[in-house]
């Protein structure tokens, strides 16, 4: 197995069909002790014991770094170690540019910036104490198209910093043995997406996406799986695209 006795963290992953439930079961099948992160504590722990026993369901808000670093307390206390961080937390807002209100930047900017950033600054001292651990960080074709089907500009926004603060912690950390990478998935369908993609829409989606299909949310989890394992253990502030060539750059 990939990720025997390794423990990693997973924030968002209590959507039954989001990204970050499909990442921490693709986890746990290859072998790693998964912590389930959501803002209800029911719900990370439901999520976590349909993974099975060997796991932990928490319940953190990622902009708060307080709980945050709780989470990581948590962890600790249970594995004694944390060895990955995919930082999937995210939420959207399908608004054009001159309807963005200061509540709507400040919400986007929280959850998908700010909480990568807590998360990750609650992980590294642990990280750092071992000398090893991957952070996987969440962000979107939509930070490099300019805009996305259903986010508006702040979302794109968010997601570019995501890539940005990404490598500037690949560059700081490498010397500690900790890699940082990002991930830009395509359209994928998740509970965010499926209610609002018409067949029209799906259609017309598909024409531009050489593969011919939408993502499914464990096409991403495969690679979360990649980048926390040894496999990828000279890849650090890269961009790995899951977008069945939306976008070839």
């Amino acid at each position: 197995m990939l990720l025997e006795n390794k423990v990693v963290m997973v924030t968002g992953a209590a959507s039954p069909r989001g990204i970050g439930k499909a990442t921490a079961k693709a986890l746990a099948e290859q072998g790693a002790h998964v912590v389930v992160i959501d803002l209800r504590k029911e719900d990370a722990q439901a999520a976590a014991a349909d993974l099975g026993k060997a796991h932990l369901g928490l319940a953190c808000d990622v902009t708060d770094k307080a709980a945050c670093v709780a989470a990581v307390h948590a962890t600790l206390e249970r594995f004694g170690q944390v060895d990955g961080l995919v930082n999937n937390a995210g939420i959207t807002q399908p608004v054009r540019t001159l309807e963005i209100g200061a509540k709507d930047f400040d919400a986007i900017i929280d959850v998908n910036l700010r909480g990568t950033l807590y998360m990750s600054q609650a992980v590294i001292p642990a990280m750092k104490e071992r000398k090893r651990g991957s952070i996987v960080c969440m962000s979107s074709v939509s930070a490099q198209r300019g805009g996305g089907i259903f986010g508006g500009p702040h979302y794109s926004a968010a997601k570019a910093g995501v890539l940005g603060l990404a490598k500037a912690m690949a560059r700081e950390f490498g010397p500690d043995h900790i890699r940082v990478n990002s991930i830009t998935p395509g359209l994928i369908q998740t509970d965010i997406t499926g209610d609002k993609l018409t067949p029209q829409m799906r259609e017309e989606i598909i024409k531009g996406i050489p593969l011919g299909r939408l993502g499914d949310a464990a096409d991403v989890a495969n690679a979360c799986v990649f980048l926390t394992s040894d496999l990828s253990s000279y890849l650090t502030g890269i961009t790995l695209d899951v977008n069945g060539g939306m976008l070839i750059h």
